[in-house]
């Protein structure tokens, strides 16, 4: 049984080339028998300049650890550095300030303001905070995405990839340390869903940006460099170079109670389904 979040003391974070690290993060929610565990002294290191996709069953504290590493969540227990900030006890002004800066956000729902066309949806998180875009990189950024002839167009003129890509643009346009997506292809059909992959695939390896997705897709996944396995609120294994393939078959052992190496706690995965 998982200790309480309370009794958790954390270690000492390493130095390295990291986007986003955490030690010992601990999220609970409710208290004495109510408490559920979201995360159990979770220990994990976002390599910068890496694609990496965090994956696992429902409920197994996939956008938790999301939101807790972008400081959209507190944290019950542990730290969580953005680079070489702690970001666990900041106050809520520079909590802010750092998300404003420092993070990019993609949400499956795309969260554009009807209002404004897609040059003014992709520039305000700027324009909030009173900064103005580099013409030069917000230029290779919306030639990257294929947006250069969209920029006049408001969202309900856009198709659902072209909003995802403007929302993609948004969340590159300040050049952030490091892009979180929550399922960005969810809403989305299967051609439309693999160009946005193909556009954050590309911001990695052509901008240089760090990108961590959840995703419940194996084949999204497919397009990382890592993928991350949680489940009961714990990283209970690590794919390096993943291939759809490889992706499923960890799923599947997740599903049914079996480890990495293959051991099981419950009935052997059934045939493999179209």
């Amino acid at each position: 049984m998982p200790a309480p979040a309370a009794e958790h003391v954390p270690g000492p974070a390493p130095a390295g080339p990291f986007a986003a690290r955490a030690r010992g993060l601990t999220k609970a929610y409710g208290a004495g028998e109510t408490t559920v565990l979201a995360l159990d002294a979770v220990d994990v290191d976002i390599v910068r300049g890496r694609f990496t996709a965090v994956m696992g069953p429902s409920g197994s504290g996939k956008s938790t650890l999301m939101h807790c590493l972008a400081g959209l969540d507190t944290v019950s227990a542990g730290r969580v550095w953005l680079g070489e900030t702690e970001i666990t006890g900041l106050k809520d002004r520079e909590l802010t300030r750092l998300r404003r800066d420092r993070v990019g956000f993609m949400f499956q729902s795309f969260n554009l303001v009807p209002t404004l066309n897609a040059l003014e949806n992709i520039t305000l998180p700027l324009d909030i905070a009173g900064r103005r875009a580099d013409p030069r990189w917000l230029d290779r950024v919306v030639g990257t995405l294929g947006l250069r002839d969209r920029l006049g167009h408001r969202p309900a003129q856009l198709s659902g990839g072209q909003q995802q890509r403007v929302a993609c643009a948004r969340a590159l346009v300040s050049r952030p340390e490091l892009i979180f997506a929550d399922e960005p292809t969810g809403n989305l059909d299967s051609r439309a869903g693999r160009e946005v992959l193909g556009f954050l695939r590309g911001a990695v390896d052509d901008l240089g940006q760090t990108v961590v997705m959840v995703t419940h897709d194996p084949g999204a996944a497919a397009c990382s460099d890592a993928v991350l396995f949680l489940a009961d609120g714990r990283i209970v294994d690590r794919l390096e170079r993943p291939t759809a393939r490889a992706v499923l078959d960890r799923m599947k052992r997740l599903d049914t109670g079996c480890g990495p190496s293959g051991e099981c706690g419950g009935p052997a995965p059934g045939p493999e389904r179209g």
